[in-house]
């Protein structure tokens, strides 16, 4: 037979002392109110249970004589009260199940434990985060993806694919405007296919196979765990990490995700963070292929974007009235990713993906044509020429900034060309990355905010993101001047 629950020694005292108060006190607050035993009321006061906290307040005396046992007794144990509480009773409850339970085998192996502590502890789960980081995003992503497949897919495209387009367009059409549409720099196959096919194709499926690898194995719950006090500094609560880290593929799609969050002010936090702070896969894919030949800058870019996604976040969170909601989650067992199921999620995200991200990429090159051909374009470079000049960049960096508009990753992509010709530094590199990472992430996330959060809402975080990435671009540049580094 199992005992009644002993507290530790100051919890049992001071529940030992608000029973021997209560019998002096007789039926004026509590044993008539309330179905429960002396011994439970006393456990929620020490836990400040809002509604028996409310009926002390009628005694102000009383009250301070309770605000002073309940400071003693947190002042002798080495943790919170109703923590001790917590602890104590999950303690008595496998007590329970070990003595009326008979497993026929164990439910979880030594090692699937000893892991599962290793990924959500902080102390040892920041350096599995960091590994994972290392060699799944840096590696396998931005130098594998973004690096060597897109290499050898742009080769293709510009020595084999390209100069027959162009080929084929000027034998058949006649007008050059036409031929300029489909073919040259800037038409719908020779800039929009081959950004959406050879520089955006690789990086997704490189980082939704890594994605699905991580999801299959049962790591992202822990993820979420380890990471709910650093959230809950910015408002959120630890269940926000899953529509941030599918905002690493896809803010669009991670910004349906945010309606799991539990309250209105979550969603718009982390609704507003992912279209400022969190790049998408083709991104910041292409951006790590960029800069993986400078770690510096790279690592410059990673902190400073965190940095970002930190400080705005907590400042939001303290404009916005209101708590962060509850975290609770259910946490699968730790097992090897099934090739089946890796296989078929990449695959089912990456056609998503696609034939989300080639129509947009064609109205991109449509309407550069357009502008091009009204003059607007040329019209527009001028105009950003002069914000290009003031961070420190050349004036043909000036056409990525109008592609940025159109989708962060074209924008992105565009910067891959001018690297490819060698008409940025390293400094320059690292601030147009952190300008295009901070900019709205493209027109599909804009209609997914519009749907999601309101026109106002949307507006309001629109007016705020455009002219803030071009001044963090502008301080960045100012301060790598001032303190002369050299990426």
């Amino acid at each position: 037979m199992i005992n009644q629950i002993i507290y530790p020694e100051p919890i049992e005292a001071a529940i030992a002392q608000l029973e021997s108060w209560w019998q002096t006190l007789g039926d004026r607050y509590l044993f008539y109110n309330y179905s429960l035993s002396p011994r439970s009321l006393a456990l929620l006061l020490l836990q400040k249970d809002p509604g028996l906290w409310e009926t002390m307040q009628r005694d102000q005396e009383q009250c301070r004589h309770l605000e002073v046992l309940i400071t003693v007794t947190q002042n002798q144990l080495k943790q919170p009260i109703g923590l001790a509480i917590a602890n104590t009773r999950q303690s008595q409850a496998r007590t329970i199940e070990r003595v009326v339970l008979q497993e026929t085998r164990k439910r979880r192996s030594p090692l699937g434990e000893t892991l599962h502590q290793l990924t959500v502890n902080p102390i040892t789960g920041f350096p599995i985060l960091v590994f994972i980081l290392y060699y799944g995003v840096y590696k396998f992503v931005g130098e594998f993806g973004a690096g060597e497949l897109v290499d050898r897919i742009e080769t293709f495209f510009e020595l084999q694919i390209n100069p027959f387009v162009n080929q084929i367009t000027t034998q058949v059409i006649p007008w050059k405007s036409i031929q300029d549409l489909i073919a040259n720099d800037y038409g719908i196959i020779t800039l929009g296919i081959r950004y959406a096919t050879a520089i955006v194709l690789p990086v997704v499926a490189t980082y939704f196979l890594m994605f699905s690898l991580l999801e299959d194995s049962g790591y992202l719950p822990r993820l979420s765990l380890m990471l709910d006090r650093l959230f809950k500094s910015v408002g959120l609560s630890g269940r926000a990490v899953i529509p941030m880290v599918l905002g690493l593929g896809c803010d669009t799609m991670a910004t349906i995700v945010t309606r799991t969050l539990e309250t209105k002010r979550e969603r718009l936090i982390a609704t507003f963070l992912l279209s400022l702070a969190i790049p998408c896969a083709a991104q910041w894919g292409v951006i790590v292929g960029l800069l993986a030949q400078k770690p510096a800058g790279l690592l410059f870019w990673g902190g400073f974007i965190s940095a970002i996604f930190i400080i705005v976040g907590y400042l939001t969170a303290k404009l916005l009235p209101g708590d962060s909601g509850r975290f609770y989650m259910e946490v699968p067992p730790l097992r090897l990713p099934k090739l089946r199921n890796v296989i078929t999620k990449t695959w089912v995200r990456m056609k998503w993906y696609f034939i989300e991200v080639l129509p947009l990429f064609i109205w991109a090159s449509v309407l550069i044509w357009a502008g091009r051909l009204t003059g607007l374009f040329d019209m527009i470079i001028r105009l950003i020429e002069p914000i290009v000049s003031a961070l420190g960049m050349p004036a043909q960096a000036a056409p990525i900034f109008l592609y940025g508009f159109f989708r962060r990753d074209y924008g992105a992509a565009g910067l891959f060309d001018l690297q490819q010709q060698g008409s940025l530094t390293g400094n320059q590199l690292v601030v147009a990355a952190i300008v295009l990472t901070l900019f709205l992430p493209c027109i599909a996330q804009l209609q997914m905010l519009i749907k999601e959060r309101g026109a106002k809402t949307t507006t309001a975080i629109v007016l705020f993101i455009f002219p803030f990435a071009f001044l963090m671009g502008y301080l960045v540049n100012l301060g790598l001047t001032a303190f002369g580094v050299q990426f």
